[in-house]
């Protein structure tokens, strides 16, 4: 009996780990998938809805770690993942994606000689300002197979010196579960509860320190979303940091009506938002992946991006943080010069089965 914990702690890993668990169902039970929360991001809104949605078993194991420094929360993570490890001895751990729980728990499987599968490998903004690519590299070091999504994460692990051996190429499990769940996303009603259905608008989200922790900057940013309003409705799900900063510097009250702010909405709610918006403008890395699939222009608001392929043959256009070539940039999408774009190659919802595959076939030879 092989057994496998998945470890999850923010929002997109709950997407990214729901269709392995499901891949790892189909074995008949000769393959026990444990999940562990650690809890770095846990909200109503942010965190439980996503395991509803997605319906995904109640997780396992959920280690209560929100908050703090990132040295702080790390090393609490490091601390109680450490004696899930000690009790459960699993045979392998998957860590999806690039936040401090990835990291935090690929230290501590990896000092306890436990094998380390990370799901999302290879991506690299090279910005080492930003904690989640310190979090990349330190994971891929550590794992035994990664998973890859696209053709860039492949020649950055060759670039490191990762053995060719560990390098699955395998597609992306966001997409498994966008594809998965197209029938429920066209089913949500949020257009008809926003009043704005069969109106254009452009959907909007902002989260990252660069964008969100200045104020001079979050002034500015607000100036310009009120200038996109000329468009048709902004609809701006407010990330909690976001809404935050906007609070602690009295900036609420200074978007327009044509700026709809929402609360964090569930997952099908904002993919309906995004398969059927004018245009997104962002700077989320995943976000970036599921308009190209959906072939949805896409505006990211940051000076690189991990995800290349969205840009190279996808529907995003990388446009850095001058917000006035943002605005351009709108400006010319929105008056129909657009992208065209294409999926990527192994998008087609078949990756977590791929990946399962790989595990199983791994730790079978790991036991002879």
């Amino acid at each position: 009996m092989i057994k496998i914990l998945s470890v999850v702690g923010a929002r997109p890993n709950f997407i990214k780990i729901s269709p392995v668990h499901k891949a790892f169902q189909r074995y008949n039970g000769n393959i026990i998938h444990k999940i562990c929360h650690t809890g770095q991001h846990f909200d109503e809104k942010m965190s439980k809805i996503f395991f509803d949605e997605l319906e995904m078993p109640k997780p396992d194991f959920y280690l209560g770690v929100s908050g703090g420094s990132h040295a702080g929360q790390t090393a609490r993570i490091m601390i109680e993942f450490e004696k899930i490890l000690l009790e459960e001895k699993p045979d392998m751990i998957i860590v999806p994606g690039d936040v401090n729980s990835t990291m935090a728990a690929s230290i501590v499987a990896s000092k306890l000689g436990i094998p380390i599968a990370h799901v999302e490998a290879g991506l690299r903004s090279f910005d080492r300002t930003m904690p989640e690519e310190i979090n990349r590299l330190v994971t891929d070091a550590l794992s035994d197979l990664l998973f890859i999504t696209e053709d860039s994460g492949i020649q950055h692990l060759r670039h490191e010196g990762i053995d060719e051996k560990k390098i699955h190429f395998v597609g992306n499990v966001m997409i498994d579960s966008l594809i998965s769940y197209l029938p429920k996303i066209d089913q949500s009603e949020i257009l008809t509860e926003l009043g704005i259905e069969k109106l254009k608008y452009i959907l909007v989200t902002f989260h990252r320190p660069a964008n969100v922790d200045d104020p001079v900057y979050l002034k500015e940013l607000i100036n310009l979303l009120n200038d996109f309003s000329a468009y048709g409705h902004v609809v701006f799900p407010v990330h909690p940091r976001t809404r935050n900063n906007f609070e602690e510097n009295n900036l609420l009250d200074k978007f327009t009506g044509g700026v709809l702010l929402l609360d964090p909405i569930g997952y099908l709610d904002f993919l309906h938002l995004t398969k059927n918006a004018s245009l997104v403008v962002t700077d989320s890395g995943g976000i970036q992946e599921e308009t190209t699939f959906l072939g949805v222009q896409c505006i990211t608001v940051r000076d690189n991006t991990e995800r290349p392929v969205t840009v190279d043959i996808g529907t995003n256009h990388l446009i850095g943080k001058d917000l006035k070539k943002v605005k351009a940039s709108v400006a010319s999408i929105m008056e129909g010069k657009v992208k065209k774009g294409r999926v990527p190659e192994l998008w087609d919802g078949k990756a977590a089965e791929r990946i399962a595959s790989v595990i199983s076939d791994y730790l079978k030879k790991e036991s002879c």
